[in-house]
């Protein structure tokens, strides 16, 4: 029989929207508009790729969570998956992901940060391979990232991190953007916006 490993990325692909600023609207919305307000001439800015988007990320979700405790994060990250899980992920996806027989391994691969897509790996069984948020010895959030914006090439070097691809017959992978495609380079098959 073979082992196959399954990698998915989030947004978009298991999404039907962008996680990052719908987890941050409906944790903060007393001030969410008003920072993203602030932070739209920088949004388009990374778009238009003159600065790091990782680096606006970063100062983005810092603006709304920094100095939060790890308990306090994960509730809001409990509390966003539970009331909007079944309306975020794309039904397709969810059968699919069910489906897969658990002598095979699979993970989501995602940009966003760990906080907020945990529960849904731990909802499905899945390995998270994502971006890092880092805390202090107190765990609190220090608004930085401890690892590397996890997206374009950083995805590839962190799978060929944390997963030994010997291991497997078969590396099916799924994405939606041009930030999958170095995923896409180690995997036998790819598919391409494919629940979409």
């Amino acid at each position: 029989m073979n082992r196959n490993l399954y990698l998915f990325d989030f947004d978009g692909t298991l999404t039907s929207k962008d996680t990052l600023f719908d987890f941050l609207k409906f944790s903060f919305p007393k001030t969410y508009n008003f920072n993203y307000l602030i932070f739209t001439p920088l949004f388009v800015v990374s778009k238009l790729k003159l600065i790091d988007a990782g680096k606006v990320k970063e100062k983005f979700i810092s603006k709304f969570m920094k100095g939060l405790s790890v308990s306090e994060i994960d509730n809001l990250a409990q509390n966003y998956f539970e009331q909007n899980h079944q309306t975020l992920i794309n039904k397709k996806a969810n059968d699919y992901i069910k489906q897969i027989s658990n002598y095979n391994d699979k993970f989501i691969v995602s940009a966003s940060v760990d906080f907020w897509v945990k529960p849904f790996a731990d909802y499905y069984g899945m390995g998270l391979i994502c971006t890092k948020a880092k805390f202090d010895e107190q765990g609190i959030f220090t608004g930085i990232f401890a690892t590397k914006n996890c997206n374009y090439e950083e995805k590839k070097v962190r799978i060929e991190q944390e997963i030994d691809l010997t291991f497997y017959d078969e590396i099916i992978s799924f994405g939606d953007t041009k930030g999958d495609e170095a995923m896409f380079s180690i995997s036998t098959k790819s598919n391409f916006r494919y629940f979409n």
